[in-house]
């Protein structure tokens, strides 16, 4: 009852308001014209954004910032004009086909100008690292080009280089840096994905004539979601199982020419389209049948194995679990990329929607009263601050990320898995929910294309798919870490891998009673990123070598855990990005930029313990500590709140990569914007 009379009350307002602000009523004016106004007039940078953006981006920030020019100058990347302001980005509007076409037109200009060099004839940490640094730059401006260019180079290219031998480098890798060859990468299958291991294409090897005989014995064997087959690609990596003289020998790797120098269809391979996404359309995506395909013998790549001549299997390495794992050793760097790509446009939605909720106002608090900034409202502030720390945690996670896969060494290949599955895994994840949350905070301007973030939903969604099925990869991540665990346990020693040297400590404990300088304290949020982890693991471990006792298999086991996989998956990927940003944070000298990444990791680390239900559903919070970090939270939105633009600032991207609704969306929507005819 009191809701209607409220209800009443407001109509009746309304009608005795038109009717007093008729003509008659001269006394009585409208209300001003809403305005925009730059968010750098009124908001103040307490912190170096440059000094800040150095820490989060970490290398080759010369070479970025060129590489964005270089796009911005061309018309290939279709600038247009748009409340004052110029923008890039690919018109969406176009064909699937034209798409296509316009992807391989923009990496046909960046090859002129440079932009590939060295990226698989040169050597060294410094050239991998602006390798990524340039695909990131890359996929700022479209997935598309970022995931043509990965395939090609990072799949392909990295598949001669990781898996082949001199001859093969050689041969491939310049024709291929210089695109005189396309690649792909031919893994998957109708009926297998994340089961690399059960593909069903067989190769056979002829002796007499000294080559390797392919074929797809079943459509389910068919290659599948193929990046760049339907259209462009040359040449592709098959992946394949090797049968000699009878016996299996495991996946292989095949290098097959599936076009000719005209653009043809080789004989005996047949190609489809895989047809329109819901992302992703500059990539021609097929797939492809080998009817009999023949290639020489030195189309194997032969650094795991190979064949003699005579057709006997010859390989250092006898253990097949092992030369299994050999072979995936190209999908680290997929994975990497994919960890980094996900924060950029977690990054850019956020710079969006908090640039924009510096602008947009909403309601009064009062009668006569201005309207309020969106930001100001503690509940936008919530939808918000707690993902842009998530996103500054995740920034600092790849670039550890990074220079762990540029330092690699065959001893840290199972460590550069393990951390890029969990990475790749948490951050792509956290994109789409951060990509979603910053969608409805722009309201009706956020469903618009150009504004990019809604599009950036379908683009990305993806993510949590190939190179590894998210949930896949974090029962990965768990089952390595129990496979750590039992290693401890057999030798009586300590821990020492994978980060878990902490377990070699007393186990945290959790004060009854939590305290905000207690809630702020690095040590107690470790503390409780290490308590989860540990606990878990012990769980999962007892849990898993209790149904072996009863004579389970140990994969029948997992599958029966796999809850407590699912959160152990999560304890140690959030705990190992908290140590990265502790880290990162310890490279600052004390000052404004210290004390303000302080409460963005202060967020970081309370937020995971909010949203994560462990905490309290194994009791390492109680409800009423729960209720305290909540609060907590709501602190530090409003402690950040002045810092949000100079956060969002020391991204460094370009405004040109954002969206007309970072800046002044009413010009952009003028009418004199509109193009007459």
């Amino acid at each position: 009852m009191d809701r209607a009379l409220q209800r009443t009350k407001i109509l009746s307002n309304h009608l005795l308001q038109s009717s007093i602000s008729s003509p008659l009523n001269p006394c009585l004016f409208p209300n001003a014209c809403v305005n925009y106004t730059p968010p750098e007039l009124r908001e103040n940078y307490a912190f170096d954004v440059k000094e800040m953006r150095r820490l989060l981006v970490a290398d080759n920030i010369e070479d970025r910032d060129w590489l964005f020019g270089l796009m911005m100058q061309s018309k290939l990347f279709n600038p247009r004009e748009r409340g004052g302001r110029v923008f890039v980005g690919p018109d969406y509007n176009q064909s699937m086909e034209q798409q296509r076409e316009m992807t391989m037109k923009r990496i046909m200009y960046l090859l002129e100008k440079g932009v590939f060099k060295g990226w698989l004839t040169g050597e060294g940490e410094e050239a991998e690292l602006r390798k990524l640094a340039f695909n990131e730059v890359l996929s700022i401006y479209d997935h598309s080009i970022g995931i043509k260019i990965g395939v090609h180079f990072f799949l392909w290219g990295g598949a001669i280089q990781f898996f082949g031998t001199k001859h093969h480098h050689d041969k491939w890798l310049r024709d291929t840096e210089n695109y005189v060859i396309k690649g792909c990468f031919a893994m998957t299958e109708l009926g297998h994905g994340s089961n690399v291991r059960g593909i069903e294409t067989v190769t056979t090897y002829d002796s007499s004539t000294g080559e390797f005989v392919i074929n797809t014995p079943c459509e389910s064997a068919q290659k599948y979601w193929i990046g760049g087959a339907a259209n462009h690609a040359t040449h592709t990596i098959v992946f394949s199982q090797l049968v000699i003289n009878g016996t299996n020998q495991g996946v292989h790797a095949f290098i097959v020419q599936i076009r000719d120098t005209n653009g043809n269809t080789c004989p005996n391979i047949r190609i489809a389209d895989c047809g329109h996404k819901i992302g992703l359309n500059g990539v021609d995506n097929g797939r492809i049948w080998f009817d009999n395909v023949r290639v020489p013998r030195e189309n194997l790549l032969n650094s795991v194995a190979d064949v003699s001549p005579d057709g006997q299997y010859i390989s250092a390495i006898k253990d097949p679990d092992q030369r299994f794992a050999a072979f995936l050793a190209p999908l680290t760097s997929g994975r990497v990329n994919i960890a980094a790509a996900a924060v950029d446009q977690s990054k850019i939605s956020l710079a969006i929607a908090i640039r924009y909720a510096l602008t947009r106002r909403a309601f009064s608090l009062t009668p006569k009263g201005p309207e309020v900034l969106l930001l100001d409202y503690p509940s936008h502030q919530r939808r918000l601050l707690p993902l842009l720390a998530r996103t500054y945690a995740g920034s600092f996670a790849a670039n550890y990320l990074k220079m762990l896969y540029v330092k690699r060494t065959p001893e840290s290949n199972k460590k550069i898995h393990v951390i890029s599955s969990a990475f790749k895994a948490i951050l792509s994840w956290n994109n789409m929910r951060i990509l979603q949350e910053c969608r409805e905070a722009c309201g009706g301007q956020g469903y618009k294309t150009e504004n990019r973030i809604g599009h950036l939903k379908g683009e990305y969604d993806v993510q949590s798919t190939f190179e590894g099925d998210n949930n896949v990869l974090m029962q990965q991540v768990s089952k390595a870490l129990f496979a750590e665990y039992v290693a401890v346990q057999k030798r009586n020693g300590a821990f020492k891998g994978l980060g878990l040297g902490h377990m070699n400590k007393p186990c945290p404990v959790i004060p009854s009673q939590l305290t905000s300088s207690t809630l702020r304290c690095s040590q107690f949020q470790m503390d409780a990123f290490c308590l989860r982890e540990r606990d878990l693991l012990n769980h999962f471990a007892t849990g898993v070598s209790q149904c072996v006792v009863k004579g389970e298999s140990k994969e029948h086991a997992f599958i029966k855990s796999s809850h407590l996989a699912e959160d152990l998956g999560r304890a140690f990927s959030d705990r190992a990005i908290f140590q990265t940003f502790i880290e990162a944070e310890a490279r600052l000298s004390h000052g404004p930029l210290k004390n303000v990444l302080g409460l963005v990791r202060s967020m970081y680390a309370l937020i995971c313990l909010e949203e994560d239900a462990a905490f309290l559903r194994y009791g390492y919070v109680s409800v009423e500590n729960a209720a305290a970090v909540r609060k907590e939270v709501t602190e530090l939105c409003s402690e950040l709140r002045p810092h949000a633009l100079a956060l969002v600032s020391s991204f460094g991207i370009p405004d040109a990569f954002l969206s007309p609704i970072a800046y002044n969306w009413i010009e952009a929507n003028s009418w004199s914007s509109i193009k007459h005819s």
